[in-house]
């Protein structure tokens, strides 16, 4: 693993401004307690665009593959201590709010392709697809990051959210870089599983027979 004083480095040579880390800890739903304590965390990395100025037909891939693997790492890290070790983490998610000067593409740039999304599938040791929520905005405005089971996606008592806001930004010229991740599911979850579903259909309700 780099050292903090590396990737401390590599953060401002990726044009990182701050870094902000939140976590919850969920311990009761609908006045009943959970059957163990949740914690839930983002970690978000709010960094200059590197694309502000440039036109729409501009190649986003280079910065994209210098910038990326930086966030993710620094991001990852942060997850993995704040919730005990990538092994206590059961769930996933990521995320992207680009300045109002940016286009969405750039938000996408930095968190939907394989030098990000990749990356902290791995660090967080998971095989699931990541799920993602985008958007541009002023600062300070609040993003939902939802999250599913980072190995078994069907999972449905792992989908859920947290919100993520940074207070000064993303500044007009910047995005913020989300990765989220909770250590364990819903409170009371009982809604079943995609995996365990029965089949279900409009012809099917309707009384059709096969």
């Amino acid at each position: 693993m780099t050292s903090s004083a590396g990737l401390a480095a590599s953060g401002e040579q990726a044009g990182i401004r701050k870094i902000v880390y939140y976590q919850e800890e969920v311990l009761q739903e609908n006045g009943a307690s959970a059957p163990a304590p949740v914690f839930r965390a983002t970690a978000a990395a709010v960094i200059t665009n590197p694309w502000i100025g440039t036109p729409p037909a501009t190649d986003l891939a280079p910065a994209s593959q210098t910038i990326a693997p930086v966030v993710a790492r620094l991001l990852a890290d942060r997850l993995i201590a704040g919730l005990g070790g990538a092994n206590r983490i059961e769930a996933f998610g990521k995320a992207a709010i680009v300045g109002t000067s940016g286009e969405i593409e750039h938000a996408g740039a930095l968190i939907h392709t394989p030098y990000f999304g990749n990356l902290v599938r791995e660090f967080l040791e998971g095989t699931s697809i990541i799920c993602f929520a985008d958007d541009r905005a002023g600062a300070g405005e609040a993003l939902v990051v939802p999250m599913w089971h980072k190995t078994q996606a069907a999972t449905r008592s792992h989908y859920q959210t947290i919100t993520a806001r940074i207070s000064d930004g993303p500044r007009p010229d910047e995005i913020v870089v989300v990765a989220a991740a909770s250590t364990g599911p819903r409170p009371h979850a009982r809604i079943g599983d995609r995996s365990t579903d029965p089949a279900v259909t409009s012809r099917i309700l309707e009384g059709a027979t096969a």
